[in-house]
This record gives structure tokens, C-alpha cells and sequence, in this order.
């Protein structure tokens, strides 16, 4: 077996041509080969060489926290095109990133597609196939008869369409083709076997080596440490080196943002769950302890970024820890996922996946219910999650949002009932509403549709949203409201601080009391039987 080739960062970018389309292993900085990244930028600065690189990134690469990646090479003349399923965010008073200040000045083409369909895009590619045929993203803003996933006015029309299968309607995303793969792994033996020991997941890492290998296209990947010629476990080497042209070491890169190296993320350790930090009361707590409560023991739970994060470390207070099994997009199987910084990862997981075999699961359905956060909701019961106007890089994109929700088959979305600054405290008493946000949330329309509430009802999807002061279902008929918390005036803080009519359920209940108390709530989540698991999982695949 031939040896790999050794090369500097700043040398591994002269393997990338002008007009190439490279995809990039990452996940905000989970993974992310940020010094490959950034040699390629330092290349363009000396040399104005490559030149109209289209970019693909099945999630974020970089974040705004440290961790430059796509900003390396977000730079005009460099970029022409990107494809992604999310994009560098953050908080709404930073400056926004290079990527984002190129997509409001129509400086790049720029497309925001599900990541579970653009790892299997690779595939697809890989295989020598034409494309992806799915039902991800209809009646969405990916969908091309609304945006086509289309970011900005420069971008054009055409990767995405419309086609009738099987008597059934599909979105077609064409495959993605790479001339350079740049992945990243935590140790590379001089045949270029890559093993990911440290890493909080694999991410797309081996598909995108295929896709590019496959087709004519360089593999770079970027490692902490060389090891000697066959010395790794086959058992453990997760890219074979027979894909893999050069090796970029990097001894200080960071397992994700903040974080040089967990071994409880990685899967080396497990530490108690006592050692997780404490969550502290608030709105956002009280929130998720009512999502909690819809939570049965045994069940497989999705989990998305925002408030709904907190949900898990509810159940560590209220000692239901190790109740559910949480799956994540980047790929962990139970554990508890991490908040902030480290979110994709999670504290002692049972199994880390590749991500495009977690989106397996999840585009199939084959979990019980997903939390997801949410940032307007509209009078038909569709969601904006990715969409804020004039603060755009507050938002990530689409992300796994669509490949998640196509399939659920029960959704809690979860946030606050109004936006902007607010004076409302909690005790023991429910909801004292001194002050209101400004801004309601429930809008006559969307500014843009990341989840369509008309579908899920087709689908049988069964559909919540969850306040800090009411608790809402989606019907044929409405969105209906089931539960306001206790001090809360239904018609001034509820009724009115909404754009379109809200339908009182004749059996409107308070949420539980307990919620709104700093204290343990005393949840005990009821246990799921295995008949009834199995009549679940049947009853969601007999509605799709």
C-alpha cells in the first residue's frame, strides 16, 4: 500500500483548481478542517488563486465563537457558489460573518438545502446515480415553486425540482459532484487509514471521501497526529486510506468550540450525570419542563438547537436521565446532548453515527417524537425557524429542521409566545405578565416557511406548540389552545397577543402548577411497553 502524502495546509490548497467544487466535513466547529480551510484562503491572498470555488457543507462549517471556516474562503472571486444545509450563527449583535455579509450583498450564489438530503446527494454521487428523489422539503421554502432554497436575488433557479413518481410527488435534488473532498479525523497512519478517537462524531467524512474518490476527485484530510504504516485497528479506521491523497496535521485543532478535548463527547469516558452544570429558572426552563412532560420512558426523542435543548437536562434534574434516548443529527445515540457550545454532541453516548445514517433514521420516521424551537408561527400551523429579516445570521438555515420534520411522527415545537423585551417573572403562583414583549410570534403568515402545518396534517403528523403561557394543537380547523399557565388572562395575554383567531378547546386546563416554581417538578415519565412501541412505529408508517 502506498504511503499518503504529507503537506502543509498552505500546500494542500494548491490541489484545488479554479472552478472546483469542494465539500467540507463539518459541523459548526465539530469537525470542522479549519486549517485546510484557512490555507486555502491564505493561497487566494498571495496568489488571487483559486478563483469561482463552489463550496458545499452538509452543515455549518465555522462558527462565530473562534472557528473562521467557510469566512477562510468567503471572499469574492474566491466563492462563486454555496450549497448548505446551515451557515455560521450567532448572536444578533456581533457583525455577521464574511459568508453571511457576501449573501445580503448578492456577492455569491447561495442555497440553503436540508442536510440530510445533501449527505445524501454525495452518496447518490458517489454511486454514479443522477440524484435524490425525496419528499423533504415540499411546501417549504426549499420547495421550487416558493424559494428553491434560493438565499439572495443572484442566485438562480435549477437545483431543485418537482417530478411525479409512483403516483406520488418528490422533490429532485441532482447529485453533488466534488473535484475535492476536505474532511477531518483525529489520527491518519501513513497509509492515510483515519481513525475519529477523539472526534464527537464522524459527520459525513467517508461519503464525502467517496463522492469525490469516485469521481476523479483529491480526498484531503486534516488530523491531530501520524501514526506508523498499519498500526491502526481495522476495527477502528472509519475511512479507509485507499480514499484519502494528503494528510494536513494539525495538532491544535479542537474537538468543537471551546473544547480541545472531552473524552465523555468522544465516547472514551462517561462521567456522571451529577457533573453536567446546574440550569438555571427561567421562562425557557419552565418551557421545557412542559415539553418534558409529554415524554414517555423508552421512547427515541429527536432534539433540535434552542430551548428545546434543555429539555434533557430537565429530566437529569428531575432524576429521568436515562429515560430516553436522544438522537441528534451529527449523530449521537443516547446520553445527554450538550448545550451551547458543544451542542451536536452529547455527554456518554451509547453509539455515535455517521450523520447520513442518523438521517436514516430520521427521514424515516423511525422515532417517537421531535422538540424543535421555533421563531413565527402562522395561522395555517406553519413554522419559520430559519428566517429573520435583517438579522439573518441570528439563524443557522434549515438545517436537519425539514429532514426531521417530513417524517415525525409527533412534533413540539417550542419558544415564547412574544419577542422583543419583556417583564414577566414566575413563582409559585404561575405567570405574572408585568410587561409584554412587543412582537407576538403567531403571525397571519410566516416570512418564510421552514415547516408546513397543512402537510403534516395530510400526514397524520401529530402537532404542539408549546409557550411559557399556552400550549396549542394543530387541527384541521385551527390552532387550538389547550392549556394557558395559571395568572395568565386567556383573551389580553393570550387571544389578543395573537394575529389570527385561536380556538379555545371547551376543555382548556392550566398547566401544571409545579412548572412555575423554582424546584423540582417531581416528573416521572410514564413507561412506553413494548406493544405499544411497536403499534407506534406501525401506525406512523401506515400514515406516510
Amino acid at each position: 500500500m502506498q504511503k499518503v502524502q504529507i503537506l502543509s495546509a498552505r500546500e494542500a490548497a494548491d490541489l484545488i483548481n479554479d472552478d472546483d467544487v469542494i465539500t467540507v466535513s463539518s459541523s459548526s466547529a465539530l469537525g470542522c478542517p479549519d486549517s485546510v480551510l484557512a490555507g486555502i484562503g491564505q493561497r487566494f491572498e498571495e496568489t488571487s488563486r483559486p478563483v469561482n470555488l463552489t463550496s458545499v457543507h452538509p452543515i455549518a462549517a465555522g462558527d462565530m465563537y473562534g472557528v473562521k471556516g467557510i469566512d477562510h474562503i468567503a471572499r469574492p472571486g474566491l466563492l462563486r457558489k454555496v450549497i448548505a444545509g446551515s451557515y455560521p450563527s450567532g448572536p444578533s449583535s456581533a457583525e455577521p460573518p464574511l459568508i453571511w455579509q457576501m449573501i445580503e450583498r448578492d456577492e455569491v450564489e447561495a442555497y440553503n438545502f436540508p442536510s440530510g438530503v445533501i449527505y445524501q446527494m454525495h452518496r447518490t454521487a458517489a454511486a454514479k446515480q443522477p440524484g435524490v428523489f425525496t419528499q423533504v422539503g415540499l411546501d417549504t421554502f426549499i420547495d421550487p415553486r416558493l424559494q428553491g432554497g434560493r438565499m439572495n436575488g443572484s442566485t438562480p433557479a435549477g437545483h431543485v425540482e418537482t417530478a411525479t413518481l409512483a403516483g406520488k410527488e418528490w422533490l429532485f435534488f441532482p447529485s453533488v459532484i466534488p473535484n475535492v473532498a476536505i474532511i477531518r479525523a483525529t489520527t491518519a497512519d501513513e497509509y492515510g487509514n483515519l481513525t475519529f478517537e477523539d472526534e464527537g462524531s464522524p459527520l459525513g467524512a467517508l461519503d464525502l471521501a467517496y463522492a469525490a474518490h469516485n469521481n476523479g476527485g483529491v480526498v484531503i484530510a486534516q488530523v491531530k497526529r501520524l501514526a506508523e504504516a498499519g498500526s491502526l485497528h481495522p476495527q477502528h479506521v472509519k475511512v479507509p486510506g485507499i480514499l484519502v491523497d494528503a494528510i494536513v496535521i494539525a495538532e491544535d485543532q479542537l474537538q468543537t468550540t471551546l473544547t480541545p478535548n472531552d473524552p465523555a463527547i468522544s465516547g472514551q469516558l462517561r462521567r456522571p450525570l451529577s457533573s453536567l452544570p446546574h440550569i438555571g429558572f427561567s421562562l425557557e426552563k419552565i418551557t421545557a419542563r412542559r415539553a418534558a412532560q409529554e415524554l414517555k420512558a423508552g421512547e427515541i426523542v429527536n432534539l433540535g438547537f434552542g430551548v428545546s435543548a434543555l429539555v434533557p437536562h430537565v429530566l437529569v434534574e428531575e432524576n429521568q436521565g436515562r429515560e430516553v434516548s436522544w438522537v441528534i443529527e451529527q449523530g449521537a445515540v443516547g446520553g445527554v446532548p450538550l448545550l451551547d457550545f458543544a451542542f451536536g454532541c452529547a455527554q456518554n453516548p451509547d453509539a455515535i453515527m455517521p450523520s447520513i445514517d442518523q438521517f436514516t433514521l430520521l427521514q424515516g420516521g423511525g422515532f417517537h417524537r421531535s422538540l424543535l424551537s421555533f421563531l413565527e408561527i402562522d395561522r395555517h400551523g406553519n413554522v419559520n425557524v430559519h428566517h429573520l429579516p435583517k438579522k439573518r445570521h441570528v439563524t443557522a438555515g434549515v438545517g436537519g429542521f425539514a429532514d426531521i420534520t417530513s417524517s415525525a411522527p409527533e412534533i413540539i415545537f417550542m419558544g415564547a409566545f412574544t419577542a422583543g423585551r419583556r417583564d414577566i417573572a414566575a413563582d409559585g403562583n404561575g405567570l405574572d405578565i408585568r410587561a409584554d414583549g412587543p412582537f407576538t410570534k403567531l403571525v397571519n403568515d410566516v416570512s418564510a416557511v421552514t415547516f408546513s402545518g397543512p402537510r403534516a396534517l395530510a400526514n397524520g403528523q401529530k402537532v404542539k406548540y408549546i409557550t411559557e403561557r399556552a400550549v396549542m394543537e394543530l387541527t384541521a380547523a385551527g390552532l387550538v389552545v389547550t392549556e394557558i399557565a395559571p395568572g395568565v388572562d386567556l383573551q389580553k395575554d393570550v387571544l389578543d397577543r395573537c394575529e389570527f383567531p385561536l380556538i379555545v378547546s371547551e376543555d382548556l386546563r392550566p398547566m401544571d402548577l409545579a412548572l412555575f416554581a423554582d424546584a423540582p417538578v417531581g416528573l416521572h415519565l410514564p413507561t412506553l411497553p413494548l406493544h405499544e412501541r411497536i403499534e407506534q412505529r406501525t401506525a406512523s408508517l401506515a400514515a406516510h
